[in-house]
């Protein structure tokens, strides 16, 4: 039986996939945006679950339930100190108040270096009560501090079989008031939800992973009241704590405009994020509200798990609802990353740890940064919706003469929302350009397709375009836009 238990610890988050991972574009990404490693001596095993930056020095969480300070983090010498010690595995952090705060399995917790000597001696809960069983996989991700004041923690559904029984509102997100104390269950159906965290306007966003009841992995907004589509936890409606009304019996196989038609309170992501084209696990995120990589400011970027690469993804209100677009940015990092935390003007510092989860990097464990260089690309910045297709804003002037229709290549697919494990993309077809035009700013392209149906996921490549000024094609120059709702 101890052998079983240990089996199952160290089995993979998500059961590998068969195919390879699709090809995407090549381009000389490090000419953009280098990948500086933290040198820490090995006795320091990070596996990072959060981060937290105080001046010079870096905090960081970890799955084994300590929380390191490495003070000159960016330096060439930094030195690890641990400060805490004995946690249930935290997987974030978040500095308010003077206090770091974190979500261990069965509570949200602070600490504080009280007197001075460096270790965090003041360790209180803030709040506690949600049921945990023991069963594999029932993390608890955050907190994310609402605009409101409030926290905001999201919690993993189990995997596998339940020796322990099932547990309440499993695959839910949880609020905790400002004072903490209490909790309350306020969006259901979320699946495996590794990232958690506050857009600039104070709202409340998660990543989740693929698998069963979850097509693809996708980027959404929480907001109080809505089922995500995972049925394993709608039976925690019926609590007092819930505020999510029970949506019914979630039928398997609905075409996903059908499913978005008749389960009641159905919330699609922002943004679909295509299993294996634009990473497969994705997990912590940060909004570039200061411009720090350069044209991509006010857009969201969010680091994998698996596939060990940073993407990026923009969005836009669309009658009254968010939906958007994702794109490749940096690949290459040496293990899964679970967090990202700006630090200085250009720097994206990525937590690391592939322990049981796996990714393409073969390290188990680290600390890394992105630097931007601080030359432009030529590159595709954004798509945004029209009523009769999109248009792409490019960061640099185009070539008119490569504003032809065979410059791009569109295609499109929707998902079944099914009890299986993910979705293959449905109904994968060709969306011919029927027009294209060369905007007033030089920098934008309309395209009109023959096709713009809803509740599908756009890939628009732009592969003929070339820059006005040395003639260079995209940088990636390929977005997927997940098209909900069109413009009015």
């Amino acid at each position: 039986m101890v052998m079983l238990s240990l089996l199952a610890i160290l089995l993979p988050q998500e059961p590998a996939s068969e195919a390879p991972r699709a090809a995407v574009p090549k381009p000389d990404e490090a000419a953009y945006v280098t990948i500086h490693d933290v040198a820490l001596p090995p006795d320091v095993v990070l596996e990072v679950g959060g981060l937290v930056l105080r001046g010079k020095s870096m905090f960081a969480s970890t799955r084994r339930g300590e929380i390191w300070r490495i003070d000159d983090v960016a330096g060439a010498a930094p030195k690890a100190t641990r400060v805490a010690e004995g946690l249930q595995e935290p997987l974030g952090l978040l500095d308010h108040d003077g206090w770091l705060y974190c979500a261990q399995r069965g509570e949200l917790t602070r600490l504080r270096d009280r007197d001075g000597d460096g270790s965090l001696d003041d360790l209180e809960t803030v709040a506690q009560g949600w049921p945990i069983s023991g069963n594999y996989h029932e993390y608890a991700f955050g907190p994310a501090l609402a605009g409101d004041g409030t926290f905001w923690i999201t919690l993993n559904k189990p995997f596998g079989d339940e020796p322990f029984g099932r547990a309440s509102f499993r695959g839910w997100a949880i609020r905790v008031p400002a004072k903490g104390g209490s909790f309350e269950a306020v969006c259901g159906g979320l699946r495996s939800p590794a990232g958690v965290g506050t857009a600039p306007d104070g709202s409340v966003w998660y990543t989740d992973n693929q698998g069963e009841w979850c097509a693809s992995s996708k980027f959404a907004l929480l907001t109080p009241g809505d089922f995500h589509g995972h049925p394993w936890g709608i039976d925690s409606c019926k609590l007092p704590q819930s505020r999510v009304e029970h949506p019914g019996e979630v039928k398997s196989g609905l075409r996903m405009a059908e499913a978005a038609r008749t389960i009641p309170h159905f919330t699609l992501p922002a943004v679909w994020i295509p299993y294996d084209l634009c990473g497969r696990s994705p997990a912590g995120f940060v909004w570039d509200t200061a411009g720090h990589f350069g044209p991509f400011r006010g857009q969201v970027f969010c680091g994998d798990q698996y596939s060990s690469e940073v993407f990026r993804m923009s969005l836009e209100r669309v009658s009254g609802h968010w939906q958007g677009a994702c794109y490749p940015f940096r690949r290459g990092l040496k293990s899964g990353i679970t967090r990202v935390l700006w630090g200085e003007q250009g720097t994206l510092w990525c937590g690391l740890t592939n322990r049981g989860w796996g990714s393409l990097g073969q390290a188990e464990h680290g600390l890394q940064r992105l630097q931007w260089n601080g030359v432009e690309p030529f590159e595709l910045v954004e798509v945004k919706a029209t009523a009769k297709g999109f248009a792409l804003h490019f960061t640099q002037p185009v070539a008119a003469a490569s504003v032809v229709a065979d410059s791009f290549a569109v295609r499109s697919w929707t998902y079944d929302h099914h009890e299986s494990y993910g979705c293959p993309p449905r109904d994968t077809k060709p969306v011919a350009v029927t027009a294209v035009r060369l905007a007033a700013d030089g920098r934008t392209v309309e395209v009109e397709l023959d096709d713009v149906t809803l509740c599908r996921v756009y890939e628009v490549k732009a592969d003929g375009v070339r820059g006005a000024g040395d003639g260079k094609a995209p940088w990636h120059g390929i977005a997927w836009y997940t098209r909900n709702l069109a413009p009015q």
